[in-house]
């Protein structure tokens, strides 16, 4: 029976989590000399990639000093918070990874509780030790003192430290004699993470999670709790509402390195994959076929945001897009509820509009711009929060929002944050930053990005998290400037942008296709304007030296999609297609316009 270690590797984004995997995968020598890897080998769809952070967690085995390490690495954004849930049910104990200069943050903070919550059994790196001003001991009373907070037992408490850096793959018990390789980390998992318990009796294993396979079509990812599985074994599927399936597994796999290899059997402890088993979703049971048990099925936090998905309405629908009807959307979405477990999907009154409830802003943007990249079209409306009435007050979800930021401009970041209701709970010095702690309501925080980060010039360090349903603050204000709308279907032209420029700031370039009630700019008043931008120079059979002057025209500005999403008003959707994003009017005529503004304001 081989030795088995479970472990998960947690930590905020950016704090060195995939790159370390990458250091023990090569420190094990999974790969032969002459292969090429590449860096962050687990961030392997593009969207992870290019905005450098973990998405979707993924699970890859190890062997050292003959015993099996399961390693599982996991998203560090709260909003993916449904996918670390699940995940941490497949480990006995976690790794977590903490920067030396930044400490324990937000994030940190909401997967450390949950997985303190599951009793597992903590080991904490602190990382990035080569970087200046970085300060190891602080790093390590403030996670003790983080530990202590989430009420961590007196076993967790005592947690050894790892001190290194994972980009120059070493790993040290102390700071100040660094090693040459990543093994003291592998020796303190061997010693102090608990083997996998092999639990006898009859067969229980959670689903809790999903890979797909052209050839085999879905996969179900968990880990045994307990007995065997075998190939070929008939079994019964208990689904989270209790009702049972009879059906049989086909094939079975364990992971090896990067890959899958093929077992007849897997015991309690380790991981598996199980192809065969048809209508099961993330948190069902597989069970004995004759006495089937059912393992506690999986919580997950509530969504705290709801966005409108409807099809393309505008003029250039179906120009750039594969799959533009509202079937394609539907099957779409319900494909995505099967393995995104924290969104929720309701139907409209109109057939071709779909609520979509998920845990925040970057949730949905991932959502969306991985379905843009699927080839669909689509418009989505402004992101709303979901109020709650608890106990007759009406409630909406508080987060706490933390912001590292240079001290001269620290007053700035204070009174936009107070403008959107924020409370200022704590304010210290932190290295030559000032570290500000608020609570905000969750609609405060849509939108409150770009602003902080034009006001500090870009220095500010944004994180929040969820905290809790708490009364309704009032009114926030929203956007205070009106935009430009197009009151024509045409080609910009360079002309007319440079004649209009006093008028506000534009989001296109000369020479662009654009259509009538598409958002062009933003104004320099608070109202919107019409305003005419495919209209050309009148030229006229005499020409005098010196008419013809040059264009100057300022660049456009270029929103990404998270920055729409927090930019547009109730009156507006953002036009999603797998080449552009553009903002338009709900009503691209100004007459249609007029007659409804009144059911926006009551909004």
């Amino acid at each position: 029976m081989q030795k088995i270690r479970n472990i998960a590797i947690i930590a905020h984004v950016d704090h060195g989590k995939t790159t370390l995997v990458d250091k023990i995968l090569h420190s094990c020598s999974i790969f032969r000399d002459n292969e090429q890897t590449g860096e962050l080998i687990l961030d392997n769809n593009d969207l992870e990639r290019e905005r450098g952070i973990t998405i979707v967690s993924k699970n890859v085995s190890v062997m050292y000093k003959d015993v099996k390490i399961n390693i599982i690495d996991t998203p560090g954004h709260a909003d993916f918070g449904g996918e670390v849930e699940r995940v941490l049910k497949m480990a006995d104990g976690v790794l977590l990874l903490c920067d030396a200069f930044e400490g324990a943050m937000p994030q940190t903070r909401f997967v450390t509780q949950k997985a303190l919550a599951l009793g597992l059994k903590p080991i904490v790196v602190v990382n990035k030790v080569d970087k200046e001003n970085c300060r190891p001991e602080e790093v390590y009373e403030q996670i003790f003192e983080l530990f202590f907070n989430l009420e961590a037992t007196e076993e967790q408490l005592d947690f050894p430290v790892i001190y290194g850096s994972s980009k120059q793959g070493w790993m040290s018990t102390d700071y100040k004699q660094p090693t040459d390789n990543i093994f003291p980390l592998m020796d303190a998992i061997l010693e102090n993470i608990p083997p996998a318990p092999i639990n006898e009796g009859t067969l229980q294993m959670q689903i809790t999670s999903l890979d797909y396979s052209s050839f085999v079509g879905r996969i179900a990812i968990g880990r045994v709790a307990r007995g065997t599985v075998k190939e070929n074994q008939p079994v019964s599927l208990v689904k989270r509402d209790g009702t049972i399936q009879k059906t049989r597994i086909k094939e079975l796999y364990t992971f090896e390195g990067l890959g899958k290899v093929k077992a007849t059997s897997v015991n309690a402890g380790d991981i598996c994959a199980v192809v065969g088993i048809d209508g099961f979703d993330i948190g069902d049971t597989i069970a004995d076929f004759e006495n089937p048990e059912q393992l506690e099925v999986i919580k997950i936090d509530e969504p705290t945001m709801n966005m409108l998905f409807t099809i393309n309405t505008s003029p250039f629908f179906g120009k750039e897009g594969k799959f533009v009807t509202s079937r394609h959307l539907r099957d779409r979405l319900m494909k995505e509820m099967e393995k995104n477990l924290a969104l929720r999907v309701v139907e409209t009154e109109s057939p071709d509009s779909y609520l979509v409830y998920g845990r925040g802003i970057l949730h949905l943007s991932v959502l969306i711009e991985t379905m843009r990249r699927e080839g669909y079209e689509l418009q989505v409306g402004q992101p709303q929060v979901i109020v709650k009435e608890i106990d007759g007050v009406k409630c909406e979800p508080v987060e706490t929002l933390i912001v590292d930021v240079p001290g001269d401009v620290a007053g700035k970041v204070i009174e936009l944050v107070t403008q959107r209701k924020g409370d200022l709970l704590v304010m210290e010095p932190k290295g030559d930053l000032q570290h500000l702690e608020f609570d905000i309501p969750a609609r405060g925080i849509i939108g409150l990005r770009n602003n902080v980060l034009t006001a500090t010039g870009g220095e500010a360090i944004m994180a929040h998290r969820f905290k809790a349903y708490e009364p309704w603050k009032g009114v926030i204000p929203g956007r205070l400037s009106g935009v430009l709308v197009s009151m024509d279907t045409g080609k910009t032209t360079a002309f007319a942008i440079d004649k209009l420029q006093d008028r506000g700031r534009f989001f296109i370039d000369p020479g662009v296709d654009i259509y009538e009630g598409q958002v062009l700019g933003e104004h320099i008043r608070d109202n919107d304007l019409v305003i005419n931008l495919t209209k050309g120079k009148q030229l006229t059979n005499m020409r005098a030296s010196g008419s013809d002057t040059n264009v100057r025209i300022a660049p456009a500005i270029k929103f990404s999609l998270e920055e729409s999403m927090e930019y547009i008003q109730a009156d507006e959707y953002i036009e999603v297609t797998p080449q552009s994003i553009r903002i338009r009017k709900i009503f691209l005529n100004e007459n249609e316009r007029k007659i409804n503004a009144k059911k926006f304001q009551s909004q």
